[in-house]
This record gives structure tokens, sequence and C-alpha cells, in this order.
């Protein structure tokens, strides 16, 4: 049973941690104590690694013919032969099920949306949309899930609000950048486009400087969005813009390294000064969130300079 425990990957679980911020973010908004959703929040992470786990056995079953040509991915059980058809779409559905089941009792819009998350691994795994092999829409395509997270998170608490557009269309760059860097370290450990191009379809068009422009373009974006985001909705985190400027520049950095941790980003928890510099900034965002500075409000107030 190995092979197939390893092809659902319960080590990339860690990526469900964006759900967390929705789930924060609507018991700020509706201010609903923990003790009121904890329960769901258990049953809803469950839900979503389950699904995740769905989406990344039929990854790997049909990647196989491609992950052949990457110098570590060419070891994994389905490259190797060690699981067959039969199982592996078994295990699919078993998943889907245990996520679909697990998601209906958390509520209805949170099963749709478990739905969509499914949907958009099939789009962009299965032919003929495939959508990873398509240059840009691949980043674009897979950097959606960061929003459904996010979404599912924030169902967990309630569903008679949605999150706000440029929360959304934020952590959707946001994504895209850690995409876009995935990418250039992949390409760049592959070392030959050639053969890159055989692993990952998209790499035909990519090269090493329009990876780093593209992810320059999303953490703009990013950027931008938060910070609609941020003045629209609590102008004291404002003050935490640096913090996350230094957080894609410090993630820029890893993608760079030889080697880099970014090309697994399920594991950059091992990065421990980044994930101590990330837990502080989340600490100092929700400290923000708690404290009131009345004279930042001088700069929504004074916007305008009027001549007498």
């Amino acid at each position: 049973m190995h092979p197939y425990l390893e092809i659902a990957r319960p080590d990339h679980w860690f990526k469900n941690v964006f759900l967390l911020p929705g789930t924060a973010l609507a018991a700020v908004f509706t201010q609903t104590s923990i003790e009121l959703f904890w329960g769901k929040l258990i049953i809803g992470i469950l839900s979503t690694c389950a699904i995740a786990s769905a989406n990344y056995v039929i990854n790997e079953w049909i990647d196989a013919q491609f992950d052949k040509y990457h110098p570590i991915k060419k070891n994994r059980a389905s490259v190797l032969g060690k699981v067959t058809a039969r199982w592996v779409y078994l295990e699919y559905l078993l998943l889907l099920g245990i996520g679909f089941s697990l998601a209906r009792l958390v509520s209805t819009p949170f099963l749709v949306t478990e739905i969509i998350f499914s949907v958009m691994g099939f789009l962009y795994n299965v032919k003929p949309f495939r959508t990873k092999d398509r240059v840009y829409l691949d980043v674009i395509s897979e950097s959606i899930n960061n929003p459904i997270r996010l979404v599912l998170g924030w169902f967990i608490v309630t569903h008679s609000l949605i999150p706000p557009s440029s929360l959304l269309l934020g952590y959707w760059a946001g994504g895209a950048f850690l995409m876009s860097i995935k990418r250039y370290a992949e390409y760049r450990f592959i070392g030959k486009p050639d053969i890159a191009g055989l692993y990952r379809r998209s790499f035909k068009f990519y090269t090493e400087t329009s990876l780093l422009v593209l992810s320059f373009f999303y953490a703009n974006c990013s950027a931008f969005f938060l910070g609609v985001f941020l003045v629209k909705y609590r102008i004291e985190l404002v003050l935490s813009l640096p913090g996350f400027a230094i957080l894609f520049a410090w993630y820029l950095y890893l993608g760079i390294k030889s080697d880099s941790p970014a090309q697994k980003p399920e594991h950059i928890y091992r990065e421990k000064g980044f994930t101590y510099y990330t837990i502080f900034l989340a600490i100092v965002v929700s400290l923000l969130f708690a404290i009131e500075i009345p004279g930042l409000n001088w700069f929504l107030e004074n916007a305008f300079i009027t001549q007498e």
C-alpha cells in the first residue's frame, strides 16, 4: 500500500495552511468565537486534505510519462510502475468520496467550493484541458487553488458573507508569484531547456528571464490588491505592508538559490529563518487587527490637497 499512500502526497497537506487566514478573517469580520466552529474547522481541514490528495493521485498517474525526464521525480512510484491504473482510479474516487462526505458536514457552500477545488485539479491535469501544459495559463490555473482555500476557510465560519474581492485577487496573485518562482527554480534545476520541455510542455516557451519577470508582475499585483484590502477594511494593517514586501523578497531570494527549496513549497517550513519570520508577521497582523491607531485616519481624511 505504500506506493498508493506516496502518490496521495500527505506531506503536501501543509499547503492547506492557506485555508486558515480565511477562517481567521471570517471570524474577525463576523466577530465569531472559535468555540463555535472549531469542530467544523477540523472536519474542513480533513476534507480539504482528502480532495487535495485526490488531485495529487490523478496528477502523479497522468504525469508519469513526463516525470521520467525530471532528475528527482523519475523515482516516483508511478514512474517506476509500482501502481496500476485500476487501483489508482479507485483511490482517486475514494478520496473524492471522503472529501465530499466530510464537506457536507460543514455546509453546502463549503461542499460546492470543494467540488470546484476538485474540478480545477481535473482541468489542470487531464486532457484535452490540461492547463498545466499551456504557457502562462499553467501558473494562473494552479494558483487559483489559493483563493479557493481562502474561501473554504471562510465558509467554515460563515456563508452569509463572501470574502472581499480585493482579498481574493491578492491571494490569487500571491499564489501565482509562488508558482512562477517554483517554475523558475525547477527550470534552473533541470538545466537543459530541451529536457525541461519534455518534462513540462510549458517550459518549451519559458526562459529564466520570462519566469522572473512573470513573478515580479504577480508580486506587484498581489501587493496592489492587498493594499486595497488593507486600506478599505483596516487602515492599521497598512503598517504591515513593509513586512509583506520583505516576505516576497525573501521568497524570491530562496527561489534563485541553487537547488532552491522553492521547488518544493510544501517543505518551505524547513527554512527556519523564513518560517520564523512568517510567524512573526502573522503575529504583527493579528496585533494590528486588535490595536486602534486613530492617527492613521488622517491619511484617508486628507487624501486630497485643496486650494484655499
